[in-house]
């Protein structure tokens, strides 16, 4: 039976810093630069002869998922990317209150000894250009939003300068340039794909989402792995609920958790918008929803959930999307203040 190791890495543009358990024993906490010969120099410093090393990392973006590559890569290292989140209250359980790169390691890797251990499977390359290019989209987009406002603001002024307003109409143009180019490029990234293409247009069929809203939500869940099933999709995006109960005195609304892919969030809220006023099943089901007392907004939450779960069942069954499995239009009740006017 081979025998485990553990191992934490702080993951940061420069540096990598490497926490490794040895036979029961914290060894020195080394350090590599966070370059490809610096990755290559931690798998040979982690993999040994009949053993087995499982190796925690923060999901912290780019800065360490060529890592994370090149780990999963290497035979005798397994390696689980962790929610930074998680992370935290990981940190806060054991009383941690001072932060720097070496307790950062020494956190994962004790982290890695006693949690779970969730192995972390490498996304195919495709998938993993079109999560960076919808990203980059996303924030362009959110860039030329903030500067088409400063030109309203600037066309109610008689104070602005012509120059700025000219500059603020050149920068909204370049940007739009560029999320186009981007999103052409996205669509030859899904278009060269069978998987993707595939993927892409089965949510084409789902009310709410065209071209654009397809992209961005398929370039987060292409990444995820296989044997996901559609309740830690859910929880991946933090859609799912949050309680928080404690004897008789604290007794607080559920909410979400957005303990997830703020990404995925994000790329929902519109398709769930448009969804919730055309669509019958789903319009019907927040009306539901708000009969029994919620607010519109949870409503939405919830329309975006039911959305997501919906595109998790027609991606893994290759089918188009049917309202009619996600909420009967005839399981819509009286509202609550009806039931009131027949009481009095």
């Amino acid at each position: 039976m081979l025998k485990v190791d553990f191992c934490g890495i702080d993951v940061s543009a420069k540096q990598l810093t490497v926490a490794l358990r040895h036979d029961g024993r914290r060894l020195a906490v080394r350090s590599f630069p966070n370059t490809p010969q610096g990755h290559r120099s931690i798998c040979r410093y982690l993999s040994k002869p009949d053993r087995l090393v499982r190796v925690c990392l923060e999901s912290t973006g780019l800065y360490g998922l060529d890592l994370a590559i090149a780990l999963a890569q290497f035979e005798g290292i397994h390696v689980m990317v962790a929610n930074p989140r998680a992370v935290r209250r990981f940190a806060q359980a054991l009383g941690h209150r001072s932060k720097n790169d070496r307790i950062d390691a020494v956190l994962l890797e004790q982290f890695a000894a006693r949690m779970p251990f969730e192995p972390w499977q490498p996304p195919r390359a495709a998938a993993l250009q079109l999560r960076a290019i919808t990203r980059r989209i996303r924030a362009l987009t959110h860039a030329s939003t903030a500067e088409k406002n400063r030109l309203h603001a600037a066309g109610s002024s008689q104070t602005i300068p012509t120059i700025l307003r000219r500059d603020l109409q050149s920068s909204i143009r370049h940007l739009q340039n560029s999320i186009q180019r981007l999103r052409q490029e996205a669509l030859k990234i899904v278009a060269a794909d069978a998987l993707l293409k595939r993927q892409f247009d089965l949510m084409l069929t789902a009310p709410g989402i065209a071209s654009t809203s397809a992209l961005l939500i398929l370039g987060e869940v292409a990444t995820l792995s296989q044997d996901l099933d559609a309740r830690q999709w859910v929880a991946h995006a933090g859609l799912d609920p949050r309680h928080e109960t404690s004897g008789t005195s604290v007794n607080k609304p559920a909410h979400i958790s957005k303990a997830g892919n703020k990404y995925l969030r994000c790329a929902l809220y519109m398709p769930a918008l448009v969804a919730r006023r055309w669509q019958p099943n789903l319009k019907a089901f927040a009306l539901h929803l708000q009969a029994r007392g919620k607010k519109p907004i949870q409503a939405l939450v919830a329309v975006m959930r039911k959305l997501l779960v919906a595109l998790f069942h027609m991606l893994q069954r290759n089918q188009t999307f049917d309202g009619s499995k996600l909420f009967k239009l005839n399981d819509t009740p009286t509202p609550l203040h009806k039931h009131a006017q027949t009481a009095a």
